[in-house]
Parts: structure tokens; sequence; C-alpha cells
């Protein structure tokens, strides 16, 4: 019964992970509560301490491996689990950076669109409403060059040169090689007979554009002047570039004082020779 006793408790100590040093002490003090003190029976007592250290021992590292292999899968379970989570915040930052694309795409687009508008109604002399539109523009993105140019011009053909000029300067400041802004420029020139710096500006528009229509320009100008020599030459390059701009010509005004010299008949009939 007493022997059973101190198994319980060496049990216990098992479960509890204690040294054989502590088993020992256990098992010699059940020896000597025994009074056994012959060699036989110390051998025999010496055997089951042994014995039940390496039981221990054995159990002790089993558990100890089974702890490590549960820290191993843990720490690979939660590594998985921030990669997987590192993953979604990168797939969900990246559809967030998408829409936010596809929202200043969009923008963009309608500004473009808007823009578009203004500038049909500039063409069709509806002044007024391409001024009003182009200032939506403007509005929604002060930084949309384009809108200035289409509002300076027709604010110059509404009879406003000063501010006209100013919307247009304010398309150069933002891109100072917008084509369209230079011709606008020279053309506003034009209009209010500023013919020098007319075809200044005409030329800069050239610099970056080879655009019919400032040549054409070059060559009103210089129709107006009776500089058939010039009238001619800047005509032809821009019929070279567009061979419509002949029939224009045919009825234009601005050629009426070199429009009977047999140099701008033979541009005009296309026999030059």
């Amino acid at each position: 019964m007493i022997l059973y006793k101190y198994v319980e408790n060496i049990n216990a100590w098992n479960k509890s992970a204690l040294k054989i040093k502590q088993i020992t002490l256990v098992i010699r003090e059940w020896v000597e509560n025994m009074k056994l003190k012959s060699f036989k029976f110390k051998s025999f007592a010496l055997g089951i301490i042994i014995t039940i250290g390496v039981i221990i021992e054995v159990n002790s590292a089993i558990k100890n491996n089974n702890v490590q292999n549960s820290i191993i899968i843990a720490n690979s379970k939660a590594e998985e689990a921030s990669i997987k989570s590192a993953e979604i915040k990168a797939q969900q930052l990246k559809e967030t950076e998408l829409k936010k694309e596809q929202q200043i795409n969009q923008k963009q687009e309608n500004i473009e669109n808007t823009w578009k508008i203004g500038y049909d109604q500039f063409y069709r002399k509806e002044y007024n409403n391409a001024i009003e539109t182009e200032r939506k523009v403007i509005q929604e993105d002060p930084t949309f060059y384009k809108a200035y140019a289409v509002e300076g011009i027709a604010l110059a053909y509404g009879g406003n040169f000063q501010q006209g000029m100013k919307q247009i300067d304010l398309s150069l400041k933002l891109n100072p090689n917008y084509g369209y802004a230079r011709f606008n420029k020279a053309l506003t020139y034009e209009l209010y007979q500023h013919y020098d710096e007319a075809i200044t500006w005409y030329n800069k528009a050239l610099e970056v554009e080879k655009f019919e229509w400032s040549y054409y320009g070059i060559a009103s100008i210089y129709g107006r002047k009776g500089d058939v020599l010039n009238t001619v030459k800047y005509l032809k390059l821009a019929i070279e570039v567009n061979p419509g701009v002949r029939n224009t010509a045919t009825t234009e005004e601005d050629f009426n004082n070199v429009r009977q010299s047999p140099e701008f008949q033979r541009l005009i009939t296309g026999i030059e020779n």
C-alpha cells in the first residue's frame, strides 16, 4: 500500500516534469521506511529508480518534441495568416488605386468632352456660349490649358481684346508649346490689325506644329498688304499641308488685293506652269 502511494506520487511528478533527482529522493524515502538495507534490495531499488528516470526522460523528450512541433505549426499558421493578410491588403490597395485611376480618367474624359463642346460652339460663332462652357471646364480643372485658349479667342471675337489675350497667355503659361494657343494669339493680333505681331506668332505656332491655317494666316496678312510674292509663298505652303485650303482661298476677301495677279491665279487654279 505504501509502495502504491509512492508510485502515485511519482506519476504526479511525471506529469509535472520533475527531474530524476526528485524521483530518487522518493524511492530512497520509501527504502528507508521499509527498513530494507540488503544489497540485493538496493540494487532492485536502484533499477527501479533508473527505469522510472528513463521513462520520465523519454516522456519529457516526447512532450518537448510535441511542444516544439506545436510551436512550429503555430508559427507556420501565423506566418501563413500573415502572408494571406498581406496579400489581401495588397489586393485591396491595388483595387483602391485602380478605382481611383478610373475615377480620374473618367473625370478627365468628362472635362475633355465639355471642352470640345465649347470648342465647337466657338466655330459655330456662339462666342458667349463658348466662353461660358470653357469657364465651367476651368472651374472644374484650373490647369486645363486648352480651355483658356478657346475662351481667349472667343473673348477676342466677342470684342474683348485685352481679356481674350490674357486668357490665351494663361494657356501658354500652363503649356508654352501648345500650338493652338500660339495660333490663337496670332489670330487675335491679326483680328485687331497688329499684323507684325500676328506674323511673329504664326511663325511661333509653326515651330511646334505645321498647321495649314498658320501658313494661311500669314498669307492673308500679306494679301491685305498687296504683297503677291509672300502671299503666294505662304498660301502654297498651306495648300501643301491641306489641298482643301485652295477652295477657301478662292473666295477669301483678304486676297482681293492680289487676286488678279498671274501668280495668285496660277496657284488658285492649280496651273502653275
